[in-house]
This record gives C-alpha cells, structure tokens and sequence, in this order.
C-alpha cells in the first residue's frame, strides 16, 4: 500500500507536534517518581521548545527584510541543545549519587538532606 501526502506540511504542523512534547513532558515530570523519568520529562520539554524555535524561525523571521540568514531558530535550537546536554550530565552525576547515598532514586526521598 503506497500512501501519498495530498497536502503540504505548514508551521502550524510543527508547532502542534511541539506542544504536544511540551505537554508529555510537563506531565512526565509532574507524574513519575524517579529521578530518571523527570530527567526524561525535561529533555522532551526542551525539544518541544525547540521543534517551535526552529519552525517559528524558519517561517516567520527569514522573509521580513532582516540582514540575517533566517537561522534565528536554528542558532537559539543549538544553543538549547548545548544547554540540555551539559544539563543531562550534571543531573546524571547528581542522580548517582544520590543513588550511592540513599540506594534508590525515588524523589520523595530528596528531602533527606544529610549534611
């Protein structure tokens, strides 16, 4: 069976598919109880944010006349990405220890503080 796109995919398709991965996010970290599901919550909310930097970006800020390149999107979706991945290690490192510490990773268990 061979499935043929009738139509064009516009801005609105994307900003849909980005809220929807905010949204999943934001329930994500709002419902588990481990330090790893929230950590998952959070990366999908950052590439939600930046599904709608890129598209509104590329639609909305390349033909208005500026001097740039339209990479507006593009750059602050990069930027994010870097910020994300030094994000994931140091909440990584911080999880394993806590892990080390307490031998789970249940966030209720958080407000133990030993000092």
């Amino acid at each position: 069976m061979i499935l043929v796109a009738t139509g064009t995919v516009s801005v609105t398709h994307y900003l849909i598919v980005g809220a929807i991965m905010f949204t999943a996010g934001v329930v994500c970290m709002a419902v588990k109880r481990n330090a790893l599901g929230v950590l998952m919550g959070i990366e999908l909310v950052l590439n939600g944010a930046n599904i709608n930097f890129v598209a509104f970006g590329s639609s909305y800020l390349a033909g208005e006349g500026r001097s740039t390149l339209g990479l507006d999107g593009e750059v602050m979706a990069l930027f994010v990405i870097l910020l994300a991945a030094a994000e994931a290690a140091v909440a990584l490192a911080i999880t394993l220890n806590f892990y080390n510490n307490h031998g789970t990773v249940d966030v209720d268990r958080a407000d133990d503080l030993r000092g």
